[in-house]
């Protein structure tokens, strides 16, 4: 089932067909769980995702980490800003972010986000920079002697 508005799908649900059936989008939990984050490891929605594949290990891999960095309800809050960016640009690219961070050893969100966002950003290419006659200059090395000079000194209170 797909609910459109102006032109845009909005949402997208599988259809229950039998009786008691649930389908629940962890989407549609996120902000409420921004305020309870201690409700996301055993919400239903979580499961769902789990039994559905739409949530692979690298998720509980950064999750592990955020917790053991920021402390359960920090680390799940920044677990679930990184869903919500999943919202926005989509979860194959949240994936690849977060799979790019843990192989960089970084366990951050503004990394992921960055990942995620690198290849929209219009960077100029740097500039080749000219040194000129600073590349032949040369300065002689100290002298070892002029150091243990210094140490022969008195040291004056």
């Amino acid at each position: 089932m797909e609910l459109w508005q102006d032109g845009n799908t909005i949402a997208h649900h599988q259809r229950c067909y039998g009786r008691f059936e649930e389908q629940l989008n962890l989407e549609h939990y996120l902000e409420p769980l921004e305020r309870k984050p201690g409700a996301l490891a055993g919400s239903k929605p979580l499961e769902q995702w789990r039994n559905q594949g739409r949530w692979p290990i690298t998720f509980d891999r950064i999750w592990e980490l955020l917790v053991s960095r920021h402390g359960q309800g920090e680390g799940t809050r920044q677990m679930i800003t990184l869903l919500r960016l999943g919202k926005t640009f989509g979860y194959d690219i949240l994936r690849q972010a977060v799979e790019s961070a843990l192989e960089m050893g970084s366990c951050d969100v503004s990394a992921v986000r960055y990942l995620m966002t690198a290849d929209r950003l219009v960077r100029k290419p740097a500039e080749p920079i000219d040194v000129g006659p600073l590349s032949c200059y040369e300065h002689p090395m100290p002298a070892i002697t002029d150091y243990d000079q210094l140490l022969a000194r008195e040291v004056m209170p």
